[in-house]
Protein backbone atom coordinates (compact mmCIF):
# COMPACT_ATOMS: atom_id res chain seq x y z
CA UNK A 1 0.00 0.00 0.00
CA UNK A 2 2.71 2.24 0.90
CA UNK A 3 4.08 1.90 -2.89
CA UNK A 4 0.91 2.11 -4.48
CA UNK A 5 0.68 5.87 -2.52
CA UNK A 6 4.27 6.82 -3.55
CA UNK A 7 3.42 6.55 -6.80
CA UNK A 8 -0.21 8.13 -6.86
CA UNK A 9 -1.27 10.66 -9.30
CA UNK A 10 -1.27 14.27 -7.64
CA UNK A 11 -4.75 14.44 -9.65
CA UNK A 12 -5.76 10.74 -9.07
CA UNK A 13 -8.59 11.31 -5.85
CA UNK A 14 -11.60 11.23 -8.28
CA UNK A 15 -10.44 7.85 -10.16
CA UNK A 16 -10.50 4.50 -9.17
CA UNK A 17 -8.08 2.46 -11.77
CA UNK A 18 -4.39 3.27 -12.29
CA UNK A 19 -3.57 4.61 -15.62
CA UNK A 20 -2.77 1.79 -18.07
CA UNK A 21 1.28 1.98 -18.29
CA UNK A 22 0.45 2.37 -22.26
CA UNK A 23 -1.06 5.43 -21.12
CA UNK A 24 1.88 6.58 -19.25
CA UNK A 25 3.86 6.14 -22.15
CA UNK A 26 1.70 7.51 -24.63
CA UNK A 27 0.83 10.67 -22.86
CA UNK A 28 4.33 11.41 -20.95
CA UNK A 29 6.20 14.35 -21.96
CA UNK A 30 8.81 14.19 -19.27
CA UNK A 31 11.62 12.85 -22.10
CA UNK A 32 11.47 16.11 -23.34
CA UNK A 33 10.13 18.83 -21.15
CA UNK A 34 12.81 18.20 -18.60
CA UNK A 35 14.76 20.53 -20.09
CA UNK A 36 12.70 23.15 -18.80
CA UNK A 37 13.06 22.00 -15.13
CA UNK A 38 15.05 25.37 -14.34
CA UNK A 39 12.28 27.43 -15.45
CA UNK A 40 9.73 25.74 -13.76
CA UNK A 41 11.39 25.49 -10.36
CA UNK A 42 11.95 29.35 -10.88
CA UNK A 43 8.46 29.94 -11.82
CA UNK A 44 7.71 27.60 -8.47
CA UNK A 45 9.78 29.95 -6.11
CA UNK A 46 8.32 33.05 -7.03
CA UNK A 47 4.49 31.46 -6.86
CA UNK A 48 5.59 30.10 -3.36
CA UNK A 49 7.25 33.76 -2.80
CA UNK A 50 4.08 35.39 -3.32
CA UNK A 51 1.72 33.01 -1.55
CA UNK A 52 3.61 33.61 1.47
CA UNK A 53 3.37 37.82 0.92
CA UNK A 54 -0.27 37.49 0.34
CA UNK A 55 -0.52 34.91 3.74
CA UNK A 56 -2.23 32.16 1.59
CA UNK A 57 0.48 29.75 2.96
CA UNK A 58 2.48 30.58 5.72
CA UNK A 59 5.90 31.89 5.79
CA UNK A 60 7.69 28.63 7.41
CA UNK A 61 5.95 26.46 4.91
CA UNK A 62 6.95 28.54 2.28
CA UNK A 63 10.22 28.59 3.02
CA UNK A 64 10.35 25.04 3.32
CA UNK A 65 9.13 24.52 -0.70
CA UNK A 66 12.14 27.56 -1.33
CA UNK A 67 14.75 25.39 -0.24
CA UNK A 68 13.28 22.15 -1.34
CA UNK A 69 12.97 23.53 -4.47
CA UNK A 70 16.62 24.92 -4.61
CA UNK A 71 18.04 21.39 -3.72
CA UNK A 72 16.04 19.70 -6.09
CA UNK A 73 17.19 21.69 -8.91
CA UNK A 74 20.72 20.93 -7.21
CA UNK A 75 19.96 17.47 -7.69
CA UNK A 76 18.98 17.76 -11.27
CA UNK A 77 21.95 20.17 -12.62
CA UNK A 78 24.49 17.44 -10.74
CA UNK A 79 22.44 14.75 -13.05
CA UNK A 80 21.29 12.93 -9.75
CA UNK A 81 17.19 13.66 -10.28
CA UNK A 82 15.36 10.84 -11.94
CA UNK A 83 13.12 11.85 -14.09
CA UNK A 84 10.10 9.14 -13.89
CA UNK A 85 7.50 8.61 -16.94
CA UNK A 86 4.88 7.87 -14.27
CA UNK A 87 4.80 11.17 -13.30
CA UNK A 88 3.87 12.17 -16.59
CA UNK A 89 5.61 15.62 -16.78
CA UNK A 90 7.87 18.12 -15.48
CA UNK A 91 6.33 19.82 -13.50
CA UNK A 92 4.82 16.37 -11.78
CA UNK A 93 8.08 15.01 -11.42
CA UNK A 94 9.38 18.29 -9.82
CA UNK A 95 6.11 18.40 -7.42
CA UNK A 96 6.13 14.61 -6.30
CA UNK A 97 9.94 14.38 -5.68
CA UNK A 98 8.85 18.04 -3.41
CA UNK A 99 6.36 16.96 -1.59
CA UNK A 100 8.30 13.44 -1.12
CA UNK A 101 10.83 15.48 0.85
CA UNK A 102 9.23 18.10 2.86
CA UNK A 103 5.41 17.08 3.36
CA UNK A 104 2.84 18.44 3.58
CA UNK A 105 4.11 21.97 2.94
CA UNK A 106 5.10 20.99 -0.52
CA UNK A 107 1.16 19.95 -1.51
CA UNK A 108 0.70 24.02 -1.18
CA UNK A 109 2.59 24.66 -4.03
CA UNK A 110 0.06 24.32 -6.50
CA UNK A 111 -2.45 26.67 -4.85
CA UNK A 112 -3.79 28.99 -7.10
CA UNK A 113 -2.07 27.79 -10.25
CA UNK A 114 -2.80 25.35 -12.96
CA UNK A 115 -0.49 23.13 -14.63
CA UNK A 116 -2.01 25.43 -17.47
CA UNK A 117 -0.70 28.48 -16.60
CA UNK A 118 2.59 26.66 -15.25
CA UNK A 119 3.93 25.35 -18.57
CA UNK A 120 2.79 28.26 -20.98
CA UNK A 121 5.33 30.50 -18.25
CA UNK A 122 7.89 28.08 -18.70
CA UNK A 123 8.24 28.20 -22.26
CA UNK A 124 8.10 32.10 -22.39
CA UNK A 125 11.18 31.99 -19.57
CA UNK A 126 12.80 29.02 -21.92
CA UNK A 127 11.95 31.32 -24.92
CA UNK A 128 13.21 34.40 -23.29
CA UNK A 129 16.49 32.79 -22.85
CA UNK A 130 16.84 31.04 -26.31
CA UNK A 131 15.98 34.62 -28.75
CA UNK A 132 19.09 36.54 -26.12
CA UNK A 133 21.40 33.17 -27.28
CA UNK A 134 19.98 33.52 -30.65
CA UNK A 135 20.25 37.56 -31.23
CA UNK A 136 23.40 37.36 -29.77
CA UNK A 137 24.32 34.66 -32.57
CA UNK A 138 22.81 36.53 -35.07
CA UNK A 139 24.75 39.51 -34.17
CA UNK A 140 28.35 37.54 -34.19
CA UNK A 141 27.15 36.24 -37.71
CA UNK A 142 26.74 39.88 -39.00
CA UNK A 143 29.85 41.14 -37.51
CA UNK A 144 31.86 38.17 -39.63
CA UNK A 145 30.41 39.04 -42.61
CA UNK A 146 31.44 42.41 -41.84
CA UNK A 147 35.16 41.65 -41.31
CA UNK A 148 34.86 39.27 -44.13
CA UNK A 149 33.74 42.12 -46.94
CA UNK A 150 36.05 44.58 -45.45
CA UNK A 151 39.11 41.90 -45.82
CA UNK A 152 38.08 41.50 -49.71
CA UNK A 153 36.29 44.68 -50.47
CA UNK A 154 38.04 44.99 -53.77
CA UNK A 155 37.16 41.40 -55.58
CA UNK A 156 34.95 42.05 -58.01
CA UNK A 157 32.57 39.65 -59.17
CA UNK A 158 29.84 39.06 -61.63
CA UNK A 159 26.43 39.14 -60.38
CA UNK A 160 23.69 37.11 -60.93
CA UNK A 161 19.77 37.30 -61.78
CA UNK A 162 18.38 33.80 -63.14
CA UNK A 163 21.83 32.40 -62.22
CA UNK A 164 23.06 34.10 -65.53
CA UNK A 165 25.88 36.21 -65.72
CA UNK A 166 24.37 39.85 -64.96
CA UNK A 167 26.37 42.89 -63.91
CA UNK A 168 30.00 43.17 -62.56
CA UNK A 169 29.55 43.76 -58.52
CA UNK A 170 31.96 43.77 -55.62
CA UNK A 171 32.17 40.57 -53.57
CA UNK A 172 31.50 42.94 -50.73
CA UNK A 173 28.82 43.92 -51.72
CA UNK A 174 27.41 40.54 -52.33
CA UNK A 175 28.38 39.53 -48.98
CA UNK A 176 26.85 42.12 -47.31
CA UNK A 177 23.70 41.48 -49.03
CA UNK A 178 23.50 38.65 -46.35
CA UNK A 179 24.28 40.95 -43.60
CA UNK A 180 21.25 42.91 -44.26
CA UNK A 181 18.78 40.05 -44.31
CA UNK A 182 20.26 38.45 -40.57
CA UNK A 183 19.80 41.95 -39.31
CA UNK A 184 15.82 41.92 -40.55
CA UNK A 185 16.14 38.44 -38.62
CA UNK A 186 17.48 39.93 -35.61
CA UNK A 187 14.93 42.44 -35.11
CA UNK A 188 11.73 40.27 -35.89
CA UNK A 189 13.39 38.25 -32.87
CA UNK A 190 13.29 41.47 -30.70
CA UNK A 191 10.02 41.68 -31.58
CA UNK A 192 9.70 38.04 -30.67
CA UNK A 193 10.44 38.83 -27.02
CA UNK A 194 8.09 41.51 -26.82
CA UNK A 195 5.67 38.76 -27.27
CA UNK A 196 7.18 36.58 -25.02
CA UNK A 197 7.56 38.44 -22.10
CA UNK A 198 3.95 38.39 -21.08
CA UNK A 199 3.55 36.67 -17.81
CA UNK A 200 0.35 34.44 -17.86
CA UNK A 201 1.07 32.53 -14.43
CA UNK A 202 -2.34 32.99 -12.01
CA UNK A 203 -4.14 32.60 -14.92
CA UNK A 204 -4.91 28.48 -13.28
CA UNK A 205 -6.52 26.77 -15.46
CA UNK A 206 -8.93 29.16 -16.99
CA UNK A 207 -10.55 31.33 -15.38
CA UNK A 208 -8.66 32.75 -12.26
CA UNK A 209 -8.47 32.45 -8.94
CA UNK A 210 -11.16 33.42 -5.69
CA UNK A 211 -7.48 33.67 -3.68
CA UNK A 212 -6.28 36.92 -2.90
CA UNK A 213 -2.99 36.66 -5.16
CA UNK A 214 -0.49 39.30 -6.63
CA UNK A 215 0.22 38.04 -10.20
CA UNK A 216 2.06 41.46 -10.61
CA UNK A 217 4.46 40.33 -7.89
CA UNK A 218 5.91 37.27 -9.48
CA UNK A 219 6.20 39.19 -12.74
CA UNK A 220 8.48 41.28 -11.48
CA UNK A 221 10.36 38.34 -9.72
CA UNK A 222 10.28 36.78 -13.19
CA UNK A 223 11.39 39.82 -15.04
CA UNK A 224 8.36 39.76 -16.85
CA UNK A 225 7.23 43.06 -18.06
CA UNK A 226 3.51 42.58 -18.60
CA UNK A 227 0.91 40.37 -17.64
CA UNK A 228 -1.62 38.72 -19.76
CA UNK A 229 -5.15 39.88 -19.46
CA UNK A 230 -7.51 37.40 -20.01
CA UNK A 231 -7.14 34.37 -18.54
CA UNK A 232 -8.62 32.24 -21.13
CA UNK A 233 -6.03 33.40 -23.73
CA UNK A 234 -3.08 33.15 -21.13
CA UNK A 235 -3.81 29.36 -21.31
CA UNK A 236 -4.06 28.90 -24.97
CA UNK A 237 -2.17 31.43 -26.44
CA UNK A 238 0.80 30.44 -28.87
CA UNK A 239 1.11 32.35 -31.02
CA UNK A 240 4.37 33.46 -29.49
CA UNK A 241 5.44 29.90 -30.06
CA UNK A 242 4.44 30.42 -33.67
CA UNK A 243 6.31 33.48 -34.02
CA UNK A 244 9.77 31.92 -32.30
CA UNK A 245 8.82 29.16 -35.00
CA UNK A 246 8.43 31.37 -38.15
CA UNK A 247 11.53 33.97 -37.30
CA UNK A 248 13.46 30.67 -37.04
CA UNK A 249 12.36 29.47 -40.34
CA UNK A 250 13.21 32.58 -42.48
CA UNK A 251 16.56 32.84 -40.53
CA UNK A 252 17.63 28.97 -41.85
CA UNK A 253 15.75 30.18 -45.08
CA UNK A 254 18.41 33.01 -45.34
CA UNK A 255 21.28 30.50 -43.98
CA UNK A 256 20.01 27.89 -46.89
CA UNK A 257 20.39 30.44 -49.31
CA UNK A 258 23.91 31.71 -48.07
CA UNK A 259 24.69 27.56 -48.11
CA UNK A 260 23.80 26.82 -51.54
CA UNK A 261 25.41 29.78 -53.09
CA UNK A 262 29.08 28.96 -51.47
CA UNK A 263 28.18 25.03 -52.47
CA UNK A 264 28.14 26.08 -55.99
CA UNK A 265 30.72 28.75 -56.01
CA UNK A 266 33.02 25.76 -54.44
CA UNK A 267 32.46 24.06 -57.42
CA UNK A 268 34.83 23.10 -60.12
CA UNK A 269 32.73 24.66 -62.51
CA UNK A 270 32.75 28.03 -60.90
CA UNK A 271 35.98 28.08 -58.62
CA UNK A 272 35.01 30.95 -56.67
CA UNK A 273 35.96 29.60 -53.34
CA UNK A 274 37.95 27.32 -51.58
CA UNK A 275 36.07 26.07 -48.55
CA UNK A 276 38.33 24.92 -45.60
CA UNK A 277 39.43 20.98 -44.93
CA UNK A 278 38.12 20.97 -41.63
CA UNK A 279 34.94 22.05 -42.32
CA UNK A 280 34.28 20.11 -45.47
CA UNK A 281 34.20 15.95 -45.76
CA UNK A 282 35.49 13.31 -48.07
CA UNK A 283 34.16 10.73 -50.03
CA UNK A 284 34.11 6.50 -48.97
CA UNK A 285 34.99 5.51 -52.22
CA UNK A 286 36.69 8.71 -54.52
CA UNK A 287 39.78 9.96 -53.08
CA UNK A 288 39.53 13.37 -54.92
CA UNK A 289 36.39 14.45 -53.37
CA UNK A 290 35.77 17.57 -50.84
CA UNK A 291 31.90 17.92 -49.72
CA UNK A 292 30.63 20.74 -48.55
CA UNK A 293 28.45 18.70 -46.10
CA UNK A 294 28.29 21.59 -43.21
CA UNK A 295 26.18 23.76 -46.09
CA UNK A 296 24.20 20.96 -47.50
CA UNK A 297 23.15 19.94 -43.59
CA UNK A 298 22.49 23.75 -43.03
CA UNK A 299 20.35 23.61 -46.23
CA UNK A 300 18.86 20.56 -44.84
CA UNK A 301 17.89 21.25 -41.92
CA UNK A 302 16.17 24.11 -42.92
CA UNK A 303 13.23 21.90 -44.51
CA UNK A 304 12.88 20.89 -40.29
CA UNK A 305 12.40 24.05 -39.03
CA UNK A 306 9.73 24.84 -42.06
CA UNK A 307 8.31 21.26 -40.68
CA UNK A 308 8.53 22.43 -37.31
CA UNK A 309 6.49 25.93 -37.94
CA UNK A 310 3.46 24.02 -40.48
CA UNK A 311 3.25 21.21 -37.10
CA UNK A 312 2.25 23.90 -34.79
CA UNK A 313 0.11 25.71 -37.15
CA UNK A 314 -1.74 22.23 -37.34
CA UNK A 315 -1.92 21.50 -34.37
CA UNK A 316 -3.33 24.88 -33.35
CA UNK A 317 -5.67 25.27 -35.70
CA UNK A 318 -9.13 23.55 -34.79
CA UNK A 319 -8.23 24.15 -31.04
CA UNK A 320 -11.54 25.05 -29.14
CA UNK A 321 -10.46 27.33 -25.62
CA UNK A 322 -9.01 26.33 -23.28
CA UNK A 323 -6.13 24.04 -22.96
CA UNK A 324 -6.37 21.34 -24.66
CA UNK A 325 -3.92 18.31 -24.11
CA UNK A 326 -2.87 18.62 -27.89
CA UNK A 327 -0.91 21.39 -26.94
CA UNK A 328 1.46 19.23 -25.53
CA UNK A 329 3.05 19.12 -29.33
CA UNK A 330 4.17 22.53 -29.05
CA UNK A 331 7.32 21.74 -27.43
CA UNK A 332 9.69 19.51 -29.54
CA UNK A 333 9.07 21.65 -32.59
CA UNK A 334 10.27 24.54 -30.32
CA UNK A 335 13.24 23.03 -28.51
CA UNK A 336 14.20 21.60 -32.09
CA UNK A 337 14.10 24.73 -33.90
CA UNK A 338 16.09 26.43 -31.39
CA UNK A 339 18.45 23.52 -31.46
CA UNK A 340 18.83 23.58 -35.09
CA UNK A 341 19.00 27.52 -35.46
CA UNK A 342 21.66 28.04 -32.80
CA UNK A 343 24.01 25.43 -33.88
CA UNK A 344 23.92 26.34 -37.83
CA UNK A 345 24.28 29.96 -36.82
CA UNK A 346 27.33 28.99 -34.87
CA UNK A 347 29.25 26.40 -37.25
CA UNK A 348 28.88 29.32 -40.21
CA UNK A 349 29.68 31.49 -37.96
CA UNK A 350 33.17 29.73 -37.86
CA UNK A 351 33.33 28.79 -41.43
CA UNK A 352 32.98 31.92 -43.33
CA UNK A 353 36.32 33.50 -42.24
CA UNK A 354 38.20 30.76 -43.43
CA UNK A 355 36.79 30.31 -47.25
CA UNK A 356 39.46 31.75 -49.60
CA UNK A 357 38.11 33.61 -52.58
CA UNK A 358 39.77 32.78 -56.11
CA UNK A 359 39.99 36.40 -57.03
CA UNK A 360 41.18 35.76 -60.82
CA UNK A 361 38.59 33.41 -61.55
CA UNK A 362 35.59 35.67 -60.48
CA UNK A 363 37.13 38.68 -62.50
CA UNK A 364 37.48 36.67 -65.24
CA UNK A 365 33.64 36.73 -65.74
CA UNK A 366 32.74 39.56 -64.39
CA UNK A 367 33.77 41.16 -67.84
CA UNK A 368 32.42 40.63 -71.61
CA UNK A 369 28.32 40.67 -71.33
CA UNK A 370 28.30 41.56 -68.29
CA UNK A 371 29.12 44.99 -69.19
CA UNK A 372 26.11 45.65 -71.65
CA UNK A 373 23.94 47.12 -69.21
CA UNK A 374 27.08 50.21 -68.83
CA UNK A 375 26.57 50.11 -72.64
CA UNK A 376 23.04 51.22 -72.62
CA UNK A 377 23.24 53.67 -69.67
CA UNK A 378 26.38 55.56 -72.02
CA UNK A 379 23.87 55.37 -74.51
CA UNK A 380 21.42 57.27 -72.58
CA UNK A 381 24.32 59.71 -71.22
CA UNK A 382 24.53 60.75 -74.90
CA UNK A 383 21.01 61.60 -74.49
CA UNK A 384 19.50 58.00 -75.78
CA UNK A 385 15.94 56.77 -74.54
CA UNK A 386 17.00 53.86 -72.52
CA UNK A 387 14.16 51.87 -74.54
CA UNK A 388 16.44 52.42 -77.43
CA UNK A 389 19.48 52.24 -76.01
CA UNK A 390 18.77 48.22 -74.71
CA UNK A 391 18.12 47.66 -78.22
CA UNK A 392 20.96 48.77 -79.52
CA UNK A 393 23.09 47.36 -77.03
CA UNK A 394 21.18 44.24 -77.80
CA UNK A 395 22.16 43.86 -81.58
CA UNK A 396 25.77 44.66 -80.26
CA UNK A 397 25.85 41.64 -78.16
CA UNK A 398 24.09 39.25 -80.82
CA UNK A 399 26.55 40.73 -83.18
CA UNK A 400 29.72 39.39 -80.63
CA UNK A 401 28.03 35.94 -79.85
CA UNK A 402 28.20 35.54 -83.85
CA UNK A 403 31.57 36.85 -84.15
CA UNK A 404 32.62 34.53 -81.44
CA UNK A 405 34.23 37.81 -79.36
CA UNK A 406 33.27 39.76 -76.11
CA UNK A 407 32.21 43.18 -75.76
CA UNK A 408 35.83 44.50 -75.00
CA UNK A 409 36.67 43.02 -78.17
CA UNK A 410 34.62 44.72 -80.47
CA UNK A 411 36.15 47.38 -81.85
CA UNK A 412 35.27 51.02 -81.80
CA UNK A 413 35.22 51.23 -85.63
CA UNK A 414 32.08 48.41 -85.40
CA UNK A 415 30.70 50.41 -81.96
CA UNK A 416 30.01 53.43 -84.26
CA UNK A 417 27.78 50.96 -86.57
CA UNK A 418 25.47 50.75 -84.33
CA UNK A 419 24.90 54.05 -82.81
CA UNK A 420 27.22 57.24 -84.55
CA UNK A 421 26.68 58.80 -80.70
CA UNK A 422 29.38 56.29 -79.54
CA UNK A 423 32.89 57.61 -79.29
CA UNK A 424 36.84 56.76 -77.72
CA UNK A 425 35.62 57.71 -74.53
CA UNK A 426 33.33 54.36 -74.19
CA UNK A 427 36.44 52.47 -74.10
CA UNK A 428 37.39 53.48 -70.88
CA UNK A 429 34.07 52.45 -69.56
CA UNK A 430 34.37 48.84 -71.00
CA UNK A 431 36.25 47.16 -67.46
CA UNK A 432 35.01 45.60 -64.42
CA UNK A 433 36.49 48.39 -62.16
CA UNK A 434 35.21 51.25 -64.12
CA UNK A 435 31.46 49.08 -64.09
CA UNK A 436 31.12 48.90 -59.93
CA UNK A 437 32.91 52.40 -59.70
CA UNK A 438 30.02 53.85 -61.61
CA UNK A 439 27.71 52.15 -59.68
CA UNK A 440 27.74 55.00 -57.08
CA UNK A 441 23.67 55.39 -56.56
CA UNK A 442 23.08 54.93 -53.15
CA UNK A 443 22.66 50.97 -52.29
CA UNK A 444 24.68 50.47 -55.39
CA UNK A 445 27.47 48.02 -55.50
CA UNK A 446 30.63 51.09 -56.14
CA UNK A 447 33.51 51.37 -53.82
CA UNK A 448 32.27 54.34 -51.86
CA UNK A 449 28.75 52.63 -51.09
CA UNK A 450 30.05 49.41 -49.81
CA UNK A 451 32.61 50.93 -47.05
CA UNK A 452 28.89 53.43 -46.20
CA UNK A 453 27.14 50.19 -45.85
CA UNK A 454 29.92 48.64 -43.81
CA UNK A 455 29.82 51.96 -41.69
CA UNK A 456 26.14 52.19 -41.60
CA UNK A 457 26.04 48.06 -40.09
CA UNK A 458 28.76 48.70 -37.48
CA UNK A 459 26.77 51.64 -36.33
CA UNK A 460 23.66 49.71 -36.00
CA UNK A 461 25.44 47.04 -34.47
CA UNK A 462 27.23 49.34 -31.57
CA UNK A 463 23.62 50.40 -30.38
CA UNK A 464 22.06 46.80 -30.76
CA UNK A 465 22.39 45.79 -26.91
Amino acid sequence: MAGKEKDKKLWGGRFRERTATSVEEFTESVTFDKRLARYDISGSIAHAEMLMARGIISKKDGRKIIKGLKEILKDIEAGRFIFKKEFEDVHMNIEHELISRIGDAGARLHTARSRNDQVVTDMRLYLRDEIYEIIKLIKRLITVFIDVAERNIEIIMPGYTHLQRAQPVLLSHHLLAYAWGFMRDMERFRKNLESVNIMPLGSCALAGTSLPTDRRFVAKRLGFKEISLNSMDSVSDRDFCLEFLFNSAVTMMHLSRLAEELIIWSSAEFNFIELPDAYTTGSSIMPQKKNPDVLELIRGKTGRTYGNLVSLLTVMKGLPFTYNRDMQEDKEPVFDSADTLKSSLSIISELLPLIKFNRDAMYKIAGGFCLATDVAEYLVKKGVPFRKAHEITGKMVRFCIEKGISLEELSLEDMKRFSPLIGPDILSLLTPESSVKAKNSTGGTSPTQVRYQIRTLKRLLRNTP
